[in-house]
C-alpha cells in the first residue's frame, strides 16, 4: 500500500474508532468520512462496507481476547480464568456503541467480515466454560452460546445509558446463577 493510501487507512480507523464510539456502530459512513478529512470514496476504497469497518477495528481486540483466554486458561484456576475473560469479553465489546448487536447477527452469518473472529471469541469462551464445568464449578446445563449470550447481554446492558451502575451488580447475579453451589462468584 502506498504511503498515501495507508495514512488515510490509518486516519480512517482512528476516526472511525472515535465516531462510533460516540454515536454508535449505525454512525452514518458519510460522517465518518467527513470527521477524517476525506471523501466517501475514499472510505469505501479501504472499508467496502460497514461491517469491513467494524471487523477492522474490533479484529485486534477480539483476536487479543480469544488469545487472553488462552493465556488465563493456563495460568489461572478454572473459575477465575472464566470470570477474568467475561470481565475482559464485557470491556472490549463495550468500547464501541453498539458492537454487541453487530457481533451476535455476525456469528450467525458466515459470509460476515466479523464471523471469523466473532466465532473464535465465543469459542475461547466455551473452552474455559468447558474447563470450569469439569473442575465442577459450574453448571453443567450451559454451553458456549448460552455463556456468549449471557456475556453479550451483560456488555450489552453496560452500553445503555442509565444502566452503566447496574451493569456490575447484575454481573455478579449472572455469576451466582452459573456457578455451581461449591463455587463462590467473584
Amino acid at each position: 500500500m502506498r504511503a498515501d493510501a495507508q495514512a488515510n487507512h490509518d486516519r480512517l480507523l482512528t476516526v472511525a474508532g472515535a465516531v462510533i464510539a460516540e454515536q454508535g456502530v449505525d454512525v452514518s459512513m458519510r460522517d465518518i468520512a467527513r470527521r477524517a478529512g476525506v471523501g466517501l470514496a475514499t472510505l469505501l476504497r479501504h472499508f467496502p462496507t460497514r461491517e469491513a469497518l467494524l471487523e477492522a477495528l474490533l479484529r485486534t481486540s477480539f483476536d487479543e481476547l480469544t488469545a487472553r483466554a488462552a493465556e488465563v486458561e493456563k495460568t489461572s484456576p478454572p473459575q477465575e480464568a472464566l470470570v477474568l475473560w467475561l470481565r475482559e469479553f464485557i470491556t472490549a465489546t463495550t468500547n464501541y456503541r453498539g458492537v454487541v448487536t453487530a457481533m451476535v447477527k455476525a456469528i450467525e452469518d458466515p459470509e460476515s467480515a466479523l464471523h471469523t473472529s466473532c466465532v473464535a471469541m465465543r469459542a475461547s469462551g466455551a473452552r474455559l466454560l468447558t474447563h470450569a464445568q469439569a473442575a465442577n464449578l459450574v453448571r453443567t446445563d450451559l454451553d458456549g452460546a448460552d455463556l456468549f449470550a449471557l456475556a453479550s447481554s451483560l456488555a450489552w446492558l453496560s452500553d445503555q445509558p442509565g444502566h452503566e451502575a447496574r451493569a456490575e451488580h447484575l454481573f455478579k447475579v449472572v455469576l451466582s446463577a452459573i456457578m455451581t453451589d461449591g463455587a463462590a462468584a467473584n
